[in-house]
């Protein structure tokens, strides 16, 4: 195999944070880091975190705390959600929530790595319904 055709590493490419006073998290981390955080199109609820523009690290959302233990997931740009959720699974992992579509944008899944982490598997897709 060429070194042009050798796959390169998966992404971070989003986040989210999980917040208990959504209000109180923004304006937190707006004055810290100077996000910008503003409503998500859409989507009621979520607000987009834009953390400085292209070369700045991922944007990512900040929403309502879903339950107690409910903690930052990061989200992993793959090819194939379907297949790297398999992969999951081969090397240890668990899935917590299977791949599920976001209208127009994409597939997401929820992992949790041989250590009990979460982090979200993202497979960019804007026929996804």
């Amino acid at each position: 195999m060429s070194k042009s055709k050798k796959n390169k590493a998966a992404r971070i490419i989003w986040f989210d944070i999980p917040a208990d006073e959504p209000e109180r998290a923004k304006a937190f981390y707006g004055k810290l880091f100077g996000w910008k955080i503003t409503p998500f199109p859409g989507m009621a609820d979520y607000s987009h975190i834009d953390t400085g523009g292209p070369d700045a690290s991922p944007d990512g959302g900040l929403m309502k705390r879903l339950h107690p233990s409910q903690t930052i997931m990061s989200y992993v740009n793959v090819p194939s959600v379907t297949k790297f959720m398999a992969k999951v699974k081969k090397f240890g992992g668990n899935i917590c929530k299977p791949k599920t579509a976001v209208k127009g944008i994409g597939y997401f899944a929820i992992c949790q790595d041989t250590e009990n982490n979460t982090f979200a598997l993202w497979e960019n897709n804007e026929r996804a319904k």
